[in-house]
């Protein structure tokens, strides 16, 4: 099983924070630091000092970091056009030598479209608007150099594009799809995506929209284990009763619905957990840390989980 640290800048960060946070997982071992793409804080939070830009974070953690592999789950298709989008990220992969990948979603925070001025489309819409994002983000970056590339959706018209910059991962970085629909998302996945990534959910819930993945690549010709399976869970680890304690209490979480909703407990316990995501399919989990000072939380994971974990 694959460790990446997951991270939530919304609910309060800066660069510096991030930073230290992306280091730190390099250093222990993390397969991947990843962010959320979103503009407003979440709950009872000020999120100060506020928001920063996931895309113009990546820039600056493309340069400051040299081998972690680093990405968005996931940028929400309402915040960018598919162009610029595709654009950015060929951008941020040469930045860092070819380290990125791109989670994209349809958006769903209507609050934050609010708050910024930006649009937000009914959810039917905006699943016509994210199937044409992927079709032209992929389109951009496979045709290739010397040619053009041509879209003619009902969102979205591209004419005669160069299609350039390419990125420096060939054919292209990963591109992840998520979430909990049943119809549309699958077949997006199939589609598009390297990764199905499911949120916040526990193993069987996950095993079952896996299974409807999988029906669903049979029915476009594509083999299932051609799609990675990931999970993200909320990370909350002590060495004992009072470290867990203190952990969940600064994180506004309880220990006990830690425990029933997240990677939570000792660090047995967590590896018994992530070994019932293995049993499933799992090869990669996103342990999202919401407590981004605390970088001792993800040096306790990298020498009691990791580990113990590596060959799940």
């Amino acid at each position: 099983m694959e460790l990446r640290v997951f991270t939530e800048p919304q609910q309060g960060a800066t660069y510096d924070q991030l930073l230290a946070v992306a280091r730190a997982a390099e250093e222990l071992g993390f397969g991947g630091f990843f962010r959320s793409d979103h503009y407003l804080a979440m709950g009872d939070t000020a999120g100060l000092p506020g928001p920063t830009d996931a895309w113009t974070t990546l820039a600056g953690l493309a340069r400051d970091t040299a081998t972690i592999r680093l990405g968005t789950l996931v940028t929400a298709g309402t915040f960018r056009l598919p162009g610029p989008l595709a654009i950015t990220v060929a951008t941020v992969d040469a930045m860092s030598g070819g380290r990125v990948e791109l989670g994209l979603g349809a958006g769903w925070f209507d609050d934050e479209h609010t708050a910024y001025g930006i649009p937000f489309p009914p959810l039917g819409e905006r699943f016509d608007r994210l199937t044409e994002q992927l079709e032209i983000v992929d389109g951009l970056w496979s045709t290739p150099a010397g040619k053009t590339f041509d879209h003619d959706g009902r969102h979205y018209q591209i004419a005669g594009s160069p299609a350039l910059p390419k990125p420096v991962q060939r054919p292209r970085p990963p591109i992840i799809v998520g979430g909990f629909g049943a119809r549309r998302t699958p077949a997006l996945v199939a589609r598009f995506a390297d990764e199905y990534n499911v949120p916040f959910a526990d193993a069987d819930t996950v095993a079952a929209l896996n299974r409807g993945v999988d029906e669903v690549c049979r029915s476009h010709d594509r083999v299932p284990a051609t799609v990675l399976r990931s999970a993200a869970q909320v990370l909350c680890v002590g060495r004992d009763e009072p470290e867990i304690a203190r952990r969940a209490g600064a994180i506004g979480r309880e220990v006990d619905e830690l425990r029933t909703n997240g990677l939570a407990g000792t660090p047995d316990e967590v590896i018994a957990k992530i070994e019932r995501f293995a049993s499933i399919g799992m090869t990669r989990l996103y342990l999202q840390v919401l407590d981004l000072d605390d970088l001792e939380h993800l040096a306790l994971v990298a020498e009691k989980v990791m580990p113990a974990v590596a060959s799940s």
